[in-house]
Order: C-alpha cells, then structure tokens, then sequence
C-alpha cells in the first residue's frame, strides 16, 4: 500500500485501533510527514518516554480512569516510535516485537501454557527467576546484580540489589537497622571531619542501608520516600499560611519562631 493509500485509509476512518496507531507513525515519519517526527530518535525520545511513564504512574496513584485511559495511549505512542524506528533501521518490525514477548510470556508461565503445577503467587515469581536467568544465561548472583539497570531511580536500585545479593544479605529487618546506625555514625565523622568525598561517600552508604532496612521490614523505599516529601510539602505549606496570618514572611524569622510553627504545622497534618 502507498503512502497515499494509508493516508486515505486514516481519514477515511471515524474509529482507530492499535494497527492504525502503528500506521499513523509510519506516516508521520516518512519523507512528507511531520519534520519533528521525522527527527527523533531512541535518544531523542528518551526523556519523553520516561516522562509518560510517569505520568501513567500518577493517573495511577490518583485512581483517574479517564486520565490512566489517556496516559496509557500516550505511553503506546511512545512504543510505537521506538518501534519504529526499529523497523527503519531493519532491525525489528512492532510485530516481531510484540512476537518476541508473547513468546516470552508463554516461556515464563509455564503454569499456565504448561503442565506446571503452583500453589501461590510467591511460586510463580520464584519461576520467573529461574527461567528467566536462564534465558539470559545468568549463572552467578554478579551476572543478576550487573542485570540490574543503572538508570533505576537509585533507592529502587539499592532495594534490587540487596534482594538480589541473597548470599551477602541482612537476616533481619533488626540487623539492617544496625547497620543504618553504624552508617549515621560515619556520616557524623566526616561532617565533622569537613571530608566532602568521605562525607559524600558515607551518606551513599546511609541511603543504600535506608533503601536496604525499609526491604527487610517490608516497605518500598520509593513509596516511602515519596509520602515523606508530600508530607513535607503539606507542613511546609501551613507553615507559609500560619506565617501569613501572622502577617510574619519567613524570610527572616528566626529559628525559634519557625520551630514553633513548624510544630503547630505537624499538629494541623494530623487532623
């Protein structure tokens, strides 16, 4: 089919589906297209593809339906490109692609397209393990901890490898709050050392054991991380209010006053 007849073929159209999409992308990229599809690429769109990813979390977290709905087709856009691209350059077609993970998936669940027999969720992820190292030819913990991608968000990383480092691991939430101790302590000596490599170093160290005690004691870091923030956010904010009533700008105040309102901001929080 020519350019013009895919081209006809969409407009003609009143409801798409996911091979229109595919379409629409070919057509914005060949020669006669958009100029600024026409130049992207993987590198390019990489911001892009992290910031839609995001933003499907959030219409997640918010329990929007409408706006998962919305997020969802604008990160399958995002995949289509890449996809694309792929196909451009005569590496991978989007259904070679999409081929390459239903193979995956019926490989990985082997309870289901298999004679396999689980009994929970906890046996199926304990299988998934298994055959995908060994799809990946993974025989060493090393190989699984350099597997991890670097371009985690770091506390999410730090979590994965000390899941994955089994052999090196705490055996209890009780010894990783130890080791967090011990890490405050060495964050103090450099500080009070003025180290600025030691000291960057350590509070490292703090932050992997932090990552690493919220994992044993059944807490995602990330999650935890993020609540922390919102609830800054949230006293900082009736802090700048009970500041304004009191017609006192912050800028300026003195420590003691901004205690106080701080603490009047926690009691606010918790109503």
């Amino acid at each position: 089919m020519t350019r013009e007849e895919k081209l006809q073929m969409i407009l003609q159209k009143s409801a798409y589906d996911a091979r229109d999409l595919v379409t629409i992308v070919e057509l914005l990229r060949l020669p006669g297209g958009c100029p600024w599809d026409m130049e992207q690429t993987h590198t390019t769109l990489r911001p892009d593809l992290i910031e839609e990813t995001y933003e499907v979390i959030e219409a997640i977290d918010s329990a929007d339906p409408v706006l998962l709905r919305e997020e969802l087709g604008d990160l399958l856009l995002q995949v289509v490109m890449h996809a694309r691209i792929e196909e451009e350059e005569g590496r991978a077609t989007f259904d070679e692609i999409a081929g390459d993970v239903c193979r995956k998936m019926i490989h990985r669940h082997p309870h289901v397209f298999g004679d396999v027999h689980v009994e929970s969720s906890g046996e199926v992820l304990a299988n998934w393990e298994v055959i995908k190292s060994e799809e990946k030819s993974r025989t060493t913990v090393t190989d699984k901890l350099h597997a991890i991608p670097r371009q985690l968000p770091a506390l999410m990383r730090a979590a994965k490898v000390g899941k994955k480092a089994t052999d090196m691991d705490f055996p209890d939430a009780a010894s990783a709050l130890l080791k967090l101790r011990e890490e405050t302590d060495e964050v103090e000596e450099m500080f009070v050392a003025g180290d600025r490599d030691g000291l960057t170093e350590e509070i490292g160290d703090l932050l992997f054991a932090a990552a690493n005690l919220a994992r044993k004691a059944g807490i995602d870091p990330e999650e935890a991380l993020t609540g922390a923030t919102d609830k800054f956010i949230a006293r900082f904010v009736a802090v700048e209010q009970l500041a304004a009533e009191q017609n006192q700008p912050l800028y300026g105040m003195s420590e003691e006053n901004k205690e106080i309102l701080w603490q009047k901001a926690k009691k606010i929080a918790k109503k």
